[in-house]
């Protein structure tokens, strides 16, 4: 792994916060709370339920998000983006190759609407979109 070095661990973390942060507003009251309970078919009950246990929930999601900011970084690297618009065609690419064909597979053999598929695939569009401007654009 000759590249790792030149990764920006910076862009990695500050990618990761904000992927986070905007999760936390996209399934707030204010996006799309609501929609993704009705789509999960939770309750208000069993989301309580669910946020007595979201410290591990959160702590592994951002995890992820440092890895998939990790790896975006060393294809920032290898590639030798240094442009927010290559960043950008890179999210979008990474989010199409990869997070929305795995989303909507798993969508189709899920019992759930595809309602929930576009509000989560639509949050990790951003995420990636946003991924990849930071991490291209601090490179």
């Amino acid at each position: 792994m000759q590249y790792l070095h030149l990764i920006n661990i910076w862009a990695v973390i500050v990618s990761a916060v904000v992927a986070f942060a905007v999760g936390a507003v996209w399934y707030s009251p204010l996006l799309f709370a609501k929609q993704w309970m009705q789509a999960h078919g939770h309750t208000p009950e069993k989301l309580a339920a669910m946020q007595k246990e979201s410290q591990r929930a959160y702590a592994v999601s951002f995890v992820c998000f440092l890895v998939m900011a990790g790896a975006m970084g060393l294809l920032v690297a290898i590639t030798h983006m240094s442009a927010v618009s290559a960043g950008i065609k890179l999210g979008v690419l990474c989010w199409l190759g990869f997070a929305a064909t795995i989303g909507l597979t798993a969508n189709l053999y899920s019992s759930l609407p595809i309602k929930a598929y576009l509000i989560d695939a639509g949050y990790q569009l951003v995420y990636f979109i946003l991924m990849g401007a930071i991490l291209a654009g601090w490179h």
